[in-house]
């Protein structure tokens, strides 16, 4: 068993989306049902191109009377000036969250109930002046939450122990979920390719938002051909972008890693191959063996 750990992500950014027309800008532009999100409640959701290709993504949370998008950091300032542009005449504000709030994920047995938070996934609750969440997309992934900094001493005075960013990436790559731009190329990806579906970042029931049309159409016409999909790395670490190959076909591409683990996004039809009449999934000078999440679909 494994203590409850915080880890502070530094590489993630809150914009605060206030006035009274946030919930309303926000449903017509992204992926998820705002409606969902609530004090006890939030979600993630993707922003894409009008062509349904990936630009951002997202956790909704909502504390008072604003609604917190935790994002990346360094395309912070690109993701409030995309959402800008849709503005109009909406009561609406963006900006990034004042006081410098982090972005902290708690990890390992009793995460959520140290904390006194339900355990499914997007389960909120209101702690130390921010607020913290069972990770909408998948709950082995723990906790997240957002916090002013003076209150990170809040988590050891509920039992938390420091972390690394390495804790976290080892459980994220294990459980075969992406991270951002780092796994999804920014206005190439498709969010039904990289697990948006079954780990509940797309509502099919809340109308129209900008790339809808292509994302049904890969769902109801069973057009996704990749999948994001966790690998185990026999040798050198391939760098993200670095092709795969399946006895020498094109098979895929590297993502992100982390030690003798990382991600992949692979034809369907090569993983198939390789069940079937085995082979040698090679990235660089190292060997891949896939593995498959729970929560894949067929899995």
């Amino acid at each position: 068993m494994s203590p409850p750990t915080s880890v502070v992500l530094d590489s993630r950014a809150v914009l605060a989306v206030t006035g009274e027309d946030r919930r309303a800008f926000l449903q017509g532009l992204i992926s998820n049902d705002v409606n969902k999100v609530a004090a006890d409640h939030a979600v993630h959701a993707a922003f894409l191109t009008a062509q349904g290709r990936f630009l951002h993504e997202f956790f909704v949370a909502e504390l008072g009377d604003r609604l917190l998008l935790d994002a990346e950091a360094p395309r912070l300032e690109d993701l409030r000036r995309r959402l800008a542009m849709y503005k109009l005449r909406a009561k609406v504000a963006l900006e990034p969250l004042a006081d410098g709030f982090a972005v902290v994920a708690l990890i390992g047995d009793g995460a959520a109930a140290a904390l006194g938070c339900g355990g499914a996934p997007g389960d909120a609750v209101g702690f130390a002046g921010g607020i913290a969440f069972v990770d909408p997309r998948l709950a082995e992934l723990g906790l997240r939450a957002i916090l002013p900094p003076t209150e990170l001493s809040a988590l050891a005075a509920r039992g938390f122990v420091p972390g690394r960013l390495e804790d976290y990436d080892a459980l994220r790559l294990t459980l075969g979920v992406g991270d951002g731009s780092r796994d999804l190329a920014v206005e190439h990806a498709l969010l039904l390719e990289n697990g948006f579906d079954e780990l509940n970042g797309v509502d099919w029931k809340k109308g129209c938002y900008i790339g809808q049309e292509l994302t049904a159409r890969m769902k109801y016409r069973a057009l996704v051909k990749r999948r994001l999909t966790p690998v185990r790395i026999e040798g050198p670490r391939p760098a993200p972008g670095t092709p795969v190959t399946l006895d020498g076909a094109e098979a895929g591409e590297m993502r992100s890693s982390s030690g003798t683990l990382g991600l992949a996004l692979l034809r369907i039809e090569a993983l198939e191959a390789l069940r079937a009449r085995g082979g040698t999934l090679v990235a660089g000078e190292a060997r891949l063996a896939p593995q498959t999440p729970a929560w894949h679909a067929g899995a």
